[in-house]
């Protein structure tokens, strides 16, 4: 199949496509700042049930969303872009952290040939053939540091990548409720601007670009890095893939890239930074529901505290490792219940379903007794509309999906910036 270009409507800040869409996060924050979605990809391998897509069609429409699996879709692609994923202007994506080394190095048009099934390869031909002007993409912060192996290898191979399609990179590890929203959840979020073979982009350098210039910087203000000056980059990323693949970070006992840089043509600049933002900060008191909403189901059983308090507090357990050497494994304690003052902690994707957990939320009633959260106010922790999610799939799934998502309000902070 081979899709034709569409035009964006008119006004429209640009076409997007959507990968790994889930239940539509990016959509929702690019849309407030203009952006037009055309085609937007979501398949979830492991269930029969797709009920993200199900949920996206649903609030969005048909005629946007693909519901089949990426890599078959990317292998369709011609080598001049022709294929199911339609000319675009911006390409996003929360995509899954893995191993996403080099397997092997081919000198065919393809290019490069990453594990399969590893996904970052699929977003990468993509960008191969079809080269947008702009990238914004979203991953856990354990991105920078992994594997464990060689601290800073998988990241290190995205930036060379992104680099040698011509791409200039961004990039800041971003806590929520730094800027006001009412949960802690660190992400990375990556933005490329495609400026081909020009000898300079155009900017005042990497220091003014990670302080005031990039669209990270002006969407998410810092506080200004004392360096004023361009010094030499921090990392250069030399060899190609299969080289970094196979010595970058050996030696590396942390990271080397901290939470905001820049690079451009395989130079890097990376500094830590501080998030300035003094405008309301909500915390988990201003998405909870009012006590007569809340379901019986999810008040927790007074023969289950006992259980549930274990899971939450410091504890040392002996244990033997399978060469014998025994040891002490620790855990700190949690608050039980969550302080409802505060930011939440951030969801996680077993937040759903009522088997004691160590690490979903718990709050207090007001009557004595304490309640897990409800599918609505996991909503409201990622800024979607009251009962997004509430598609005909159970509650369980609906805490999964939005331990998979995204804080909206981010992306609409960027997304902004990057229509400008």
């Amino acid at each position: 199949m081979v899709t034709r270009k569409r035009d964006a409507r008119p006004g429209s800040a640009g076409r997007v496509v959507e990968l790994f869409a889930g239940v539509g996060g990016f959509r929702l924050g690019l849309e407030a700042g203009g952006w037009e979605t055309i085609w937007a990809n979501q398949w979830e391998p492991s269930t029969k049930t797709q009920h993200a897509a199900e949920c996206y069609e649903k609030r969005f429409g048909g005629g946007t969303l693909v519901n089949e699996d990426i890599n078959s879709l990317v292998e369709q692609i011609a080598d001049d872009g022709s294929g199911p994923i339609p000319d675009h202007d911006l390409l996003v994506g929360g995509f899954p952290c893995q191993d996403y080394s080099v397997a092997k190095m081919r000198s065919q048009a393809h290019g490069i040939v990453g594990k399969k099934g590893v996904l970052w390869w699929a977003i990468h031909r993509i960008l191969e053939t079809k080269r947008p002007r702009l990238v914004l993409l979203e991953n856990v912060d354990r991105l920078l540091k992994s594997p464990t192996a060689q601290r800073g290898r998988d990241f290190a191979i995205i930036l060379a990548c992104l680099s040698d399609l011509g791409y200039l990179v961004e990039w800041r590890v971003v806590n929520a409720a730094d800027y006001g929203f009412p949960q802690r959840r660190r992400r990375v979020f990556l933005v490329a601007h495609h400026v081909g073979d020009e000898p300079e982009p155009e900017w005042g350098g990497p220091i003014a670009w990670i302080a005031n210039d990039g669209a990270l910087a002006r969407g998410l203000p810092i506080e200004t890095p004392t360096a004023t000056e361009v010094d030499p980059p921090d990392i250069k990323l030399e060899g190609d893939l299969e080289e970094i693949t196979d010595s970058f970070g050996v030696s590396n006992a942390m990271t080397p890239f901290l939470s905001a840089g820049v690079m451009w043509r395989r130079a890097v600049w990376t500094t830590g930074v501080q998030p300035s933002y003094s405008g309301r900060k909500r915390v988990l008191r201003d998405v909870l529901q009012p006590p007569k909403e809340i379901p019986e189901s999810f008040f927790i059983p007074t023969e289950q505290l006992e259980r549930w308090g274990y899971l939450k507090g410091r504890k040392d357990i002996p244990r033997i490792a399978k060469n014998g050497h025994e040891y002490l494994y620790s855990e700190g304690g949690i608050a039980f219940p969550d302080p409802i003052s505060q930011p939440s902690r951030t969801i996680l994707t077993g937040e759903g379903g009522v088997t004691p957990s160590r690490f979903k939320h718990v709050v207090d009633a007001g009557n004595g007794r304490l309640r897990r959260l409800t599918p609505l106010e996991l909503e409201r922790l990622n800024g979607f509309k009251d009962n997004w999610t509430d598609t005909g799939m159970p509650d369980g799934r609906r805490a999964f999906m939005m331990g998979n998502a995204l804080v909206v309000g981010l992306v609409d902070r960027v997304g902004r910036e990057l229509a400008r």
